[in-house]
């Protein structure tokens, strides 16, 4: 029988910690490289977990070091100034120059591209936000789908980790492939521009097909996937593709008109 104080009162005994109903530990999230390894063979399940927790530096910091990885394996394999004379010679504007204006071209191509090259760490983080700032006016502003800004920015952060794969395929084909031959605007064949000539054609439709690229679209995937995870309920899995792939089309197709407008 249970002990009763002698007001009647049940006796604290029983109410010890131990006696007390278990209360289930809230179940850990997962770790960084959980994460990384995740979102390429678990996507929903990692994208769930991001979206709970949202972070962001350690995929940017890896995306920043394959692309200075790859900068400085094409100026060593390649150099800087063969990769913008190859896009000097693609471009219809450059053959009207006379030759003293192509090599001051030239000469002020080599230095931007330099200095480019090694300001991913302020470019990578930079386009993603803008990314992510778009992607949250589509989704929350015209779907109202109640994501948050921190949340769409991890997605899109832990998404482009596809580039982490893509750089090194680019660092294997340049150890590969013959320097002269090296396509730096295109160095994977993982899209329709590879199959195409870039020195003559529409400049248009070359533009276009470099676009629809593997990785691209692996990332478009994901980042819908990520998007999904985030809203839950209040946003189908189309509802969220069409969020990334609207203004990736608008983007793709501006950029397209432009390379054929001042190739």
């Amino acid at each position: 029988m249970e002990q009763m104080a002698p007001n009647g009162v049940q006796s604290p005994k029983n109410m010890t910690p131990e006696n007390s109903p278990a209360v289930a530990p809230a179940p850990a999230g997962m770790g960084a490289f959980s994460r990384i390894t995740g979102v390429f063979f678990d996507p929903k399940k990692t994208f769930e977990d991001i979206a709970k927790r949202p972070t962001w530096i350690v995929p940017v910091v890896l995306i920043v070091i394959a692309i200075l990885a790859v900068s400085v394996t094409m100026s060593q394999r390649i150099g800087m100034e063969r990769i913008v004379r190859h896009g000097m010679d693609a471009s219809s504007r450059a053959q009207q120059m006379t030759p003293e204006q192509r090599e001051q071209a030239i000469g002020m191509g080599v230095k931007v591209a330099s200095i480019m090259a090694y300001a991913a760490v302020i470019f990578v983080p930079l386009v993603y936000v803008i990314i992510a700032a778009v992607l949250l006016g589509v989704a929350s502003g015209i779907l109202s789908a109640g994501v948050r800004f921190k949340q769409v920015f991890a997605v899109v952060c832990y998404a482009n980790l596809t580039g982490l794969i893509s750089a090194t395929l680019t660092i294997v084909v340049l150890f590969l492939k013959n320097p002269d031959e090296f396509n730096a605007q295109n160095p994977l064949a993982f899209n329709p521009a590879a199959f195409m000539d870039p020195n003559s054609g529409s400049k248009f439709l070359y533009s276009l097909a470099t676009s629809l690229d593997l990785f691209s679209l692996w990332t478009i995937l994901l980042i819908a996937v990520g998007l999904k995870a985030a809203a839950g309920k209040k946003l189908t899995f189309g509802g969220a593709l069409f969020a990334v792939v609207l203004p990736w089309a608008v983007f793709v197709l501006g950029k397209s008109a432009m390379a054929g407008l001042f190739s």
